[in-house]
């Protein structure tokens, strides 16, 4: 039987756009998500894929423990994993909303993906060796996000987990990486009010798809930076205007009847 890709968070706005890409590639795909009205959603946009919908939550050990158990018995091999989980939208100072903001963010951004790697990581080693593993991270891991300081701290931390992950991983032979997202994701939704630097969607979903499924004699590095740097246009010419035109070639006649030694 073909392996399938394991999208965990896929009914979020980065996980719905990494199972399209896995689906527009031909890749068969195992979704999970916590809620049963996302997943039915995405079995009604995708009625023609390979496509095999799981609910489950990693937002503790036991729910992915629940989660492993589940794959066993579905018994699909899995070629790659594409963890793409969204925490909370909160915004704030650190210094106005103290300890407990930032304790939820860590609860939602971080301890989901240790529970989950904890889990799958030893499940994904039993099977093959080369298996790749690519979280998807959001703003703010390296530069402060004014508004956001909780969730740079938590992408902070995200960053570097997944680089322990990728060494202590290793030794199996899964191969852990962080696709890091220096800004939010442009959708149908933000288009409107969307910077010119935020990356589509499609882009981060094709993007993590190619990462999970390359081949893996290749070496991969912990960390890889998505290029959000907006494609320069090629500048248009400016308009000809004829006046000026006109004089340069005034000016050029004039000129060449000027004796060779004559000081321009």
């Amino acid at each position: 039987m073909t392996g399938a890709l394991l999208v965990l968070g896929a009914t979020g706005t980065v996980g719905r756009a990494v199972v399209e890409a896995a689906v527009e590639a031909g890749r068969a795909v195992v979704a999970v998500a916590r809620g049963c009205s996302g997943l039915k959603a995405l079995e009604s946009r995708h009625p023609d894929a390979d496509l095999t919908v799981v609910r489950a939550s990693v937002s503790t050990e036991r729910g992915a423990a629940k989660l492993v158990a589940q794959l066993r018995r579905l018994g699909r091999p899995i070629d790659g994993v594409i963890v793409a989980l969204k925490g909370g939208s909160d915004r704030g100072r650190i210094l106005d909303n103290g300890l407990d903001a930032l304790h939820r963010r860590i609860d939602e951004d971080v301890a989901p993906h240790i529970a989950a790697a904890r889990q799958l990581l030893p499940w994904l080693a039993e099977q093959s060796t080369g298996v790749r593993y690519v979280v998807v991270g959001g703003p703010g891991s390296t530069t402060p996000w004014a508004g956001y300081g909780h969730r740079s701290v938590a992408a902070a931390a995200l960053r570097m987990l997944v680089r322990v992950l990728h060494e202590e991983a290793l030794p199996t032979g899964v191969r852990v990486q962080l696709l890091d997202v220096a800004a939010p994701a442009r959708t149908d939704v933000n288009a409107a009010h969307a910077c010119p630097q935020w990356p589509r969607v499609q882009a981060i979903g094709q993007k993590a798809v190619a990462l999970a499924t390359a081949p893996r004699g290749v070496l991969v590095a912990p960390v890889i930076d998505f290029d959000t740097t907006p494609r320069s246009r090629p500048r248009a010419a400016p308009p000809r205007d004829p006046d000026i035109a006109d004089a340069r070639v005034l000016l050029e006649s004039l000129t060449s009847h000027l004796p060779k030694d004559f000081d321009r």
